[in-house]
């Protein structure tokens, strides 16, 4: 797959309101955050993922069984530093081409464990406006289409699915992309965030 230019993503972003494309992080770069993500899965430090958020956050297996661990960009560690390096180029990017007003990305490594999904959802809460453009970036070498895990985003035209290949990514409107992970039949790992505009003051 092509790498594609920031502006035939901002192109896309604006078009359709989501792109699909490969390579956001150079090859190594991408080897040391997927042995980063396993390792840390082995030493079991990742956590389940909550729904909502305020008092009605909980966990809920029946609508997601991945688990998460957050990344603290304060602290990176190699392999994220290379990460954010990449994500805040992207950012400058797209607040350059589309005047998104973008701060930040909030982010974790997500694991889905062979036969967890998590069903169809927006990623932008209703009490709040801060979460503008959802991202995915997967960390799956080898992976096959028979291992399941794809992301399957409803968008006009019908359903797209994208499998969760190593290099692989989706960018797409947190509040319009209704989006899923069908179930998985193999560990499947990715790094998910979200480009964050500040909250609005009150007038």
């Amino acid at each position: 797959m092509r790498v594609p230019s920031a502006v035939e993503i901002a192109d896309g972003l604006a078009e359709r309101g989501w792109v699909v494309g490969h390579d956001l992080l150079p090859g190594d770069a991408l080897e040391a955050l997927a042995d980063e993500a396993r390792q840390l899965f082995e030493e079991g430090r990742f956590g389940p993922a909550a729904v909502g958020r305020g008092r009605g956050r909980g966990f809920r297996p029946e609508v997601r069984g991945d688990r998460v661990s957050w990344l603290d960009r304060r602290a990176p560690s190699d392999a994220e530093a290379r990460y954010w390096a990449a994500v805040e180029g992207l950012r400058l990017d797209l607040n350059r081409l589309l005047y998104l007003g973008l701060a930040e990305l909030e982010a974790h490594l997500a694991v889905f464990p062979a036969g967890a999904f998590y069903a169809k959802h927006l990623d932008r809460f209703a009490t709040s406006e801060e979460r503008t453009l959802s991202l995915t970036l997967y960390l799956n070498p080898g992976w096959r289409k028979q291992d399941g895990g794809e992301l399957r985003l409803h968008v006009e035209g019908g359903p797209v699915d994208v499998l969760p290949e190593m290099g692989t990514f989706a960018l797409f409107r947190s509040e319009a992309v209704w989006h899923e992970v069908l179930a998985a039949r193999a560990l499947r790992f990715s790094a998910t965030g979200w480009y964050r505009r500040r909250p609005r003051v009150p007038a």
